[in-house]
């Protein structure tokens, strides 16, 4: 969103300002004790892991421990909460994820505003949803579930792990995409069950959730949300195959109080950046389920301002409401 953009415009001219000799002291010293990285949700969740899978590189760049910090509840917003509150140091970074861009729409009394307390520093990685069906549902493609839909309109139930989280979302804009109607069934705990049992037909969890349903044969994939295949899953097409522009993912980023100084954000993001471009880092994202995604600073504050515009508009034209 506009504000976004703007935040990091008065981010990056409020640092220039800076003396450049104090900049480099600064950039030299820096980290000069742990930096903590504060997380949304529990542990071994995919945040947490990709959250740690980022810690122990960033720590043998930059000199000291980054510490993974869980602090769980309300949709990511809790930990959102205590870095938007956080001095801006540099000592307290945020694993950005997808949740907070739905967030901003989603909720109207946050104690924080994500787009003007928080300040983009890198993207790191990615990881596609994957519509998936029971093997008794006839749909065998993504084409195949639009035109059952079209057909029975209400009768498809789909399950998602919540209202407002990514997979949530994008289910309704498949929907809003291909103006079919199909029945969310949100869970607050583990569908699977169910969903194996065939009470409802099909969801769309995020890959590393549902791989050894699919391996086993359990489940079948329709199609993956990014608009590219996936490398753990090369042989099922995209969902922008059968609805072109279609795009949907988990994400996962830095970021940080506004305010921080430039020459530190520079600093992670270069470290996060050339991460997340080494081989053996990308093999183990892969390994999970996800995909590398470096991204800098400018690139990542644009992705997170056209998500969170593109969410924007599927919450307002659906009328989703936290739970």
């Amino acid at each position: 969103m506009k504000r976004t953009r703007r935040a990091f415009i008065n981010l990056a001219a409020g640092a220039a300002a800076l003396p450049a000799v104090s900049r480099l002291a600064r950039a030299d010293t820096y980290p000069s004790r742990p930096v903590r990285i504060v997380t949304g949700y529990p542990a071994g969740t995919a945040p947490d892991i990709m959250a740690r899978l980022l810690a122990q590189p960033l720590s043998e760049r930059l000199g000291q421990q980054f510490i993974v910090e869980n602090r769980p509840g309300a949709t990511n917003n809790v930990g959102t909460e205590v870095v938007a509150h956080a001095p801006p140091d540099g000592y307290t970074l945020l694993l950005t994820v997808s949740a907070n861009a739905i967030n901003e729409s989603l909720y109207d009394n946050l104690k924080f505003d994500f787009s003007r307390d928080l300040a983009p520093v890198a993207g790191f990685a990615s990881t596609a949803f994957v519509f998936v069906a029971n093997p008794g549902f006839p749909a065998k493609t993504v084409s195949d579930l639009i035109a059952y839909a079209k057909a029975n309109p209400g009768k498809v139930n789909l399950a998602t792990n919540g209202i407002g989280t990514g997979a949530h979302v994008a289910a309704v804009m498949l929907m809003m995409m291909t103006e079919t109607e199909m029945t969310i069934v949100p869970y607050k705990s583990n569908y699977f069950a169910d969903l194996l049992g065939g009470q409802v037909q099909v969801a769309d969890p995020p890959m590393a959730g549902v791989a050894e349903y699919l391996k086993d044969g359990k489940l079948r994939a329709l199609a993956v949300t990014t608009p590219k295949r996936a490398s753990a899953l090369p042989d099922v097409a995209t969902v922008a195959d059968a609805v072109p522009g279609f795009s949907a993912a988990g994400w996962f980023g830095i970021s940080v109080p506004m305010g921080t100084a430039a020459d530190i954000v520079e600093k992670l993001a270069a470290a996060i950046v050339s991460i997340a471009s080494d081989a053996s880092f990308q093999s183990r994202v892969t390994t999970l389920g996800a995909e590398p995604m470096p991204m800098t600073t400018p690139q990542f504050a644009k992705f997170v301002a056209d998500e969170t515009e593109k969410w924007a508009k599927v919450v307002k034209f659906a009328n989703i409401k936290a739970d």
